[in-house]
Parts: C-alpha cells; structure tokens; sequence
C-alpha cells in the first residue's frame, strides 16, 4: 500500500475512517470511554529509577545508571535520580491522583538493586516491603498494578562481576529475580511485563554508548560496536522467554499457596498474564521508490522486528540475518522454542514517526554502526521541504499522530495480529516551565487526542489493543536529559515536592469519567 503516493493515500484512508468512526473528519470531540471496547484499560506509567529517588537509601544497591551518572555533563543540569521525585516516600500522593483522574491501571518497575543490593542472593526487606506498600494501596483504590521487573536499571555488581547483558550468566539471574517476584507479589500483581525495551538497551547501551554501561567501538568504557550490541539483545530475549516459561509452567495455572488471616491456607493459581515492552517508531518511506520502501522496512525490522519477530516465529528477521551475517547469534533448537510464543500479549512504546530513505555505502569498509537504523538508511524530517510534523521539547519527537495507526496496522499483519497495549505515548515540555505556566499544556492534550483518535482506528481496522498508558504519570528523571524534558501530565516542585495537576490530567478525567 505504501509504495502508491503515501501521503495522499494515507489521507483519503483517515477520511474514510473518520466518516465511518465519528461523523466527520478530523472531529476528535467524542473520545469516551465508550468510545473504547468494553474493558479497555486506560492507565499511567513510570518507572523505578526515574521516579522512587532514594537510590542512597533503605538498603538498596546501585545500578548501572548511578555509576553513568557521576561523570560530569552525562545530563546538560546534571541531575541524578538520588531524589527525583521521592515517590519511594510519596507514593500515596501519586496513587490518589490516579484516583482523581480515573486511571485504571498503574505500570511502574520493581528495582531489581532495590530487591537484590547485590544482584542475587541477600534480600533487602525494606525495598520487598515497599512494593508490597505501593501495590497494596493501588489494589485497596481500584487500581491494577501492571509491573516491568526490568526497565534499563541493571544492578552494578552484575555488570562488574560478568559484563552485565554480554554475559549468559545475566539469563540465569534475571529468571531468579523473576521468581522471587511472581512468588512474592503474584497473589495480587495478574500483570506482568518482562523488559521495557531491550532494543534501546542493546543500541544505546552497547551501540553508541548513549546508555549504560556505555560501551562502544572507541567508547571510554571499550566495546565492539559490530557485535555486543546483538550479543545484549540475545541476552534480553532469553532472559524475557526464560522468565516467561518459569512463569507459566510455576504461577501461571500452577495453584500456589495462599493464606488468609485467621482462615485456612488453600492454593490457587495466580492466573495472570505475561508479555514485554517494545519501542517502536514508525517509519515511513521518504519516496515511493523500491529502495526507499525496503529501507523502511529495514528500519521497522531493526527495531520492533529485532525482538517481537523471534517471539512470534522463533528466529531473527531474513533482513537481519542478512546484514548482520555471522554476528548475530543464534538460537538453538531448545532457545527457538523458548522464545517462539514467549508473551500473553505485546506493549508498543510509540511516540513518534520518521521517513526512511535509502543509503548506499560505497566503501563497506566498516560494519561498526550496522548495528543502527542509520545502517543504509537516512531519516530525514521532511519531505519537499516540509517537516513530517510539529516538534516536541525534545529534538527527536516530532507529532505525527497517523504514525501510531500505520504502527499497529503493520505489527497486526506482520506479527499474526497479537493482543497488544500502548505502553507507553506523550510528549514533552521545557523543564525550565514553571508554576503556572507548565500546568497549561494544551500542546499535550491535542497530542493525546489526536493519537487516542488514530488509536481508535486501528482498533476498528482489527488491531486488538486492550489498553492505553500515558508515559507519564509525573515530571520525573527523563534519563539523558535529567530534569530539562518535562513528559508528566503532573507537575512536581522538585523543592516542595507537591504535585499539580496539569490541564491535560483534567482533560484525561473529562475522557475517562465522561465529565463535561
């Protein structure tokens, strides 16, 4: 479909989905609640490190991302996450306003260093306790927890002891993470992610040394650029189906003991669900040309593909394995079979879209940065002159709301239409917005409504997507650019700690409880 004239068939195709979802075109006006299917889950997200703070605190051990963050001018204000935002402390505040806005559902990451100081072994009581807190107090206000046991914050010892995700060991000592948590928390949690983005974890983290443990071809840190970066991958897909095949076949239908105070103890099974967060942007060819087509589709396999392929079929993308060669890893028969089907359901990060255009390299002296997107492809942000769409704060998000219904119309027809969520959608402001300006965020809510508009189409062209989390629930540590990215629909006085509300919070409510 996209190799005919892209944009004028992408607009004579949102008209004749607009016209038959809503009335008109373009009118965004009735998004409800009912609008939805029966059940749909509306929800927040955060995660561990950018949000409890206290990484100093309460017995917990550090991460890969508190040693990162010692070397000057990895943030531009060289913020840490030592305090963030002290949801560790304020962890009620956070869950009330939930209850005021009328999320459902709640997704945060359990710190593994905050469970385990020293990766494995020795458990810390005070961190266990606190997510027996959190999980409680969502649970007692009609929340549902959906928890991610692992987003980017690898415990330091593991990565000094064995080289962290370049090891197999990590396989091994991820499971047994896993199984402390399904058997600690499993009573209450029914929803469970593996790994938030193991994509930008392998890329950054061992491609170009944008992440911890910042390794790369000439990085500070060493590294090979041409390799580890697949290596890490490999390692995040067996760590994720390894997790997931001691969940089914222990807690999924597994009846496990449960007691209830002064009554008997009786067994039944936890019964929950299992799957991972992936990112995904869409990519969109710059030209209607065959090569442009194909570097678009590249891209889409380099970065969703990379992971959700193998879940689905048990081995990596033909495009992959035909760029990376020998260096990719493969799978044995035993790991084919452990990865193949590894998830009840998928979690698509989608925020933005690019255009793919192809690049030939000339010389192939070089294959330290295939690895990467950029690998004979160009991403440029316009076309003719005109930009693919409005910027955000950050330089990387551009507003292009029809891309998140091309993402999941692909990932329906190419992954054997799977059962999926938003993970994770938002946009950003300017960290220096202060009160009361940053609390109206217009920019925001149409952001929201324009992709919860295209959300619905996809839903009514067959994309089974069950639920919607806005990243993020508060203004936290955005990683690389500490405090100066702003995503939250609640604003954080990092001197007070109070929350605002912001105009988008207000408006999420108006949808959710079908306010005026």
């Amino acid at each position: 479909m996209a190799t005919l004239a892209p944009l004028l068939l992408h607009g004579l195709l949102a008209l004749s989905l607009a016209l038959v979802a809503h009335g008109i075109p373009g009118d965004h006006g009735n998004l409800t609640r009912q609008s939805f299917p029966p059940g749909f889950v509306f929800g927040t997200a955060s995660s561990a490190y950018q949000v409890e703070g206290n990484t100093l605190k309460y017995g917990r051990g550090p991460c890969i991302w508190d040693t990162f963050l010692k070397y000057p001018g990895t943030t531009p204000d060289n913020a840490t996450a030592n305090v963030t935002v002290d949801e560790y402390n304020r962890y009620m505040d956070d869950v009330d306003n939930m209850v005021r806005v009328g999320f459902d559902a709640y997704r945060f990451s359990i710190s593994w260093s905050r469970i385990f100081p020293s990766g494995i072994g020795r458990i810390n009581k005070d961190g266990v306790d606190y997510y027996h807190r959190l999980i409680n107090y969502l649970l007692a206000n009609h929340i549902t927890p959906y928890v991610v046991l692992y987003h980017y914050d690898l415990p330091q010892v593991l990565q000094d002891q064995y080289n962290g995700w370049l090891n197999p060991r990590i396989v091994v000592d991820f499971t047994r993470f896993a199984d402390f948590c399904f058997k600690t928390y499993g009573d209450r949690v029914k929803n469970w992610f593996t790994i938030n983005e193991p994509r930008m974890m392998a890329s950054h983290g061992y491609g170009d040394g944008y992440f911890p443990p910042a390794r790369c071809t000439g990085c500070h840190f060493g590294g090979n650029s041409a390799t580890e970066p697949y290596i890490a991958g490999h390692h995040l897909l067996l760590a994720h189906a390894s997790a997931v095949k001691l969940y089914r076949e222990k807690y999924q239908a597994t009846r496990t003991m449960l007691t209830i105070p002064g009554k008997a103890r009786f067994q039944v099974p936890q019964g929950g669900k299992i799957g991972i967060l992936l990112d995904f942007v869409w990519y969109e060819p710059l030209t209607s040309s065959i090569d442009d087509e194909y570097a678009a589709h590249r891209a889409r396999m380099f970065t969703l593909g990379w992971f959700l392929h193998p879940i689905t079929y048990g081995h990596y993308p033909e495009s992959m394995e035909k760029i990376v060669m020998g260096r990719l890893p493969n799978f044995t028969v035993e790991q084919s079979a452990m990865v193949k089907g590894s998830a009840d359901y998928i979690a698509i990060n989608h925020y933005t879209t690019y255009y793919a255009s192809n690049f030939v390299n000339e010389t192939h002296t070089s294959y330290a940065n295939d690895w990467h997107l950029t690998h004979w492809i160009v991403c440029p942000d316009e076309r003719n002159g005109v930009p693919i769409g409005k910027k955000g704060y950050s330089d990387w998000l551009y507003v292009v709301p029809w891309g998140l219904y091309k993402a999941l119309l692909w990932t329906k027809e190419k992954f054997n239409n799977p059962i999926m969520l938003i993970g994770e959608n938002g946009i950003d402001q300017s960290g220096s917005d202060s009160l009361p300006y940053a609390l109206y965020d217009n920019f925001r809510i149409d952001y929201f409504e324009k992709y919860l508009h295209e959300l619905q189409c996809a839903i009514h062209d067959g994309a089974k997507v069950i639920g919607y989390f806005a990243w993020s629930l508060l203004d936290n540590f955005e990683w690389r650019l500490g405090f100066t990215s702003k995503f939250g629909i609640v604003y954080v006085d990092r001197t007070t700690f109070m929350r605002y509300p912001k105009d988008s919070a207000r408006w999420f409510r108006k949808i959710i409880k079908n306010e005026e």
